[in-house]
């Protein structure tokens, strides 16, 4: 796991390496480890790197591989890698090293832009063709590793973070309407390829990009899950199937040269992850879960089942307690770590976490994503039999925090859109063949779209800000098409996740799969007061705000006098929402 940075000129310029280097330190984090730099024709690249394949020099980046006439920047994991690695030595290649760099480097010449469909992994890379000047960009199939673009004319620069981007300066740092929409309506979710700042997009997930010497662009999807019921299986079969591929799944995310961990909740997701390590052999595993003091009546900790969890599979675990003094620095830092606002106040349970936890492990896995897939949240459940022709209706009822109507009174007139710009991308969505049911539909966009751009983004995004890898086997793509092919309704059984917990059925412990579904939870950012109370009321009413005009100022107003009453369709707190929003701005000097 690293980050990694670069410019692309095509106006016959050399690129700026004054530029690329102002990109580094936004990437320490991610590659606390050792970095390095490469430059040559129209490319400069700069790369920082966590050592976890190939702790050698070795393995170290950019790599350049002179024989070949490639230079590669890479970040993530190729959970195949060794089996890659003995298929290209027997097409005749030499390794210099042992790490899997060097097997994305070669495979890309073997295969080309098609190598990415042979990758079981998290990655994005950019690999330069030495003799041709030709770069490739590439990103995993779920987007679990970002990669974000900054196009001027005659200039292309790209980065693991979006900071690192504005670091670099030269870009157009103002609001993004359509972004700003988005955010505010789908949930703070704003899809790729557009980010909330108009001079910064992102590639989006399960694409490559080429760019050819002449400066014109190709970009190849090369991957979709089918939402199809193609797949003639009983119960008894899908059980089986989907505890096969869960289990495969997490075998391959223990691939590593260092100790991998579990980040683990107390509920049914990472709770299965430990058993099947557990049951692989795995002893000395490290657990870590955190908890937080209660607020607004409402428990900070799921202890109970994390404790259950560690003993039953005997882990060595780490209970993690986070007290609420603590939490405003927290926040600021959480914002700082952000490469986009993200309103989940998981963000600062993560944050903090994953500070903690990366004074032991290096690497860990997560339960993310598994509510996504398998239909764990509880608005899937009144979308089940709505008629295809009612299904954008009956998802922006149960998703979208506001309506458009409500948006536009929210801000002030200038920021405001005639066309409800969020329902039109849910109707496109929606619109494309595959997806029999509306369920279908909605597990479809979640999973490729919201997944992409708030779970999994969140947890990239504060782990790595601690160095810390997080692994997530239930997005391994495999298992990821084979839950979107089974019937909505096992997943919708036994009040959601339904095929999962028959799965999990005397593998992990009953109270675990019967009891109510939890969130992360931080009480004292859903219920505001004190402290953090003040600092949101200072973005939102401070001079940076009151010229960037965004918000009408009557609407804030009436959230500050009463911080807990609003929320959002998802229960997030509105205020929160704004507030995040604006606090993230003025932490990047933007806007």
């Amino acid at each position: 796991m690293c980050g990694f940075g670069g410019e692309l000129r095509l106006d016959g310029h050399a690129p700026e390496a004054d530029a690329v280097s102002r990109m580094v330190p936004c990437l320490i984090h991610r590659g606390p480890d050792s970095g390095g730099h490469w430059s040559g024709g129209r490319l400069a690249l700069a790369h920082r790197r966590l050592q976890i394949i190939d702790l050698s020099e070795a393995g170290s980046q950019p790599m350049v591989d002179e024989e070949l006439g490639l230079v590669l920047v890479f970040n993530g994991i190729i959970y195949n890698y060794r089996e890659l690695r003995e298929e290209l030595i027997g097409h005749g290649y030499r390794f210099f090293s042992t790490s899997d760099t060097e097997v994305v480097l070669k495979a890309y010449h073997r295969w080309g832009t098609r190598c990415v469909e042979r990758f079981l992994g998290m990655f994005a890379f950019a690999i330069s063709e030495l003799s041709t000047g030709k770069l490739v960009l590439g990103r995993d199939r779920l987007g679990i590793k970002p990669l974000y673009l900054s196009e001027t004319p005659g200039r292309l620069r790209f980065a693991s973070t979006l900071p690192a981007l504005v670091a670099a300066g030269g870009l157009d740092t103002s609001v993004d309407p359509v972004a700003l929409h988005h955010y505010l309506t789908f949930h703070s979710v704003v899809p790729a390829p557009r980010t909330i700042l108009n001079g910064v997009r992102k590639l989006p997930p399960a694409t490559v990009r080429v760019i050819e010497p002449d400066g014109t662009t190709d970009e190849i999807l090369y991957w979709k899950p089918e939402a199809t019921r193609g797949l003639d299986y009983s119960d008894e079969e899908w059980r089986d199937r989907t505890l096969a591929a869960l289990r495969l799944a997490v075998e391959r995310r223990m691939v590593a040269d260092v100790p991998v961990g579990v980040l683990l909740s107390g509920g049914l997701d990472s709770s299965l992850v430990v058993a099947l390590l557990a049951e692989s052999g795995q002893t000395g595993l490290q657990t870590f879960s955190i908890g937080f003091e209660d607020a607004g009546g409402e428990s900070g900790n799921e202890f109970v089942y994390s404790d259950l969890i560690a003993e039953r599979f005997a882990t060595d675990h780490h209970q993690i307690r986070i007290e609420t003094r603590n939490m405003v620095p927290a926040v600021d830092a959480a914002i700082g770590a952000m490469s986009e606002p993200m309103v989940s106040h998981d963000c600062v349970a993560f944050y903090l976490l994953s500070e903690q936890v990366a004074e032991h492990v290096k690497v860990v896995q997560s339960g993310q994503g598994a509510d996504e897939v398998f239909a764990g949240y509880d608005w899937y459940p009144p979308l089940s039999g709505v008629p295809r022709r009612d299904a954008v209706d009956a998802y922006r009822n149960v998703f979208f925090d506001r309506t458009h109507a409500a948006l536009n009174e929210l801000l002030q007139p200038g920021w405001r859109l005639t066309t409800d710009v969020s329902k039109a991308f849910v109707q496109a969505h929606f619109a494309v063949p595959g997806a029999e049911e509306t369920l279908d539909a909605a597990l479809r966009i979640d999973s490729q779209i919201m997944l992409v751009d708030d779970p999994v983004k969140r947890v990239d995004n504060m782990t790595m800000a601690w160095g810390l890898e997080a692994r997530v086997p239930f997005l391994d793509h495999e298992l990821v098409e084979l839950a979107a092919a089974c019937p909505p309704g096992l997943k919708l059984a036994h009040g959601g996740k339904g095929i999962l917990k028959a799965a999990a059925r005397g593998v992990v412990p009953d109270e675990v799969i019967d009891r109510t579904k939890g969130y992360f939870p931080v009480p004292a950012i859903r219920h505001l007061s004190g402290p953090l109370l003040e600092q949101v009321a200072d973005a939102l009413t401070s001079e940076a705000a009151r010229q960037r005009g965004i918000f009408d100022s009557g609407q804030v107003q009436t959230l500050l006098d009463k911080p807990n009453e609003t929320r959002t369709t998802l229960g997030s707190n509105a205020l929160w929402q704004l507030g995040l929003l604006e606090m993230w701005l003025q932490k990047m000097g933007v806007g």
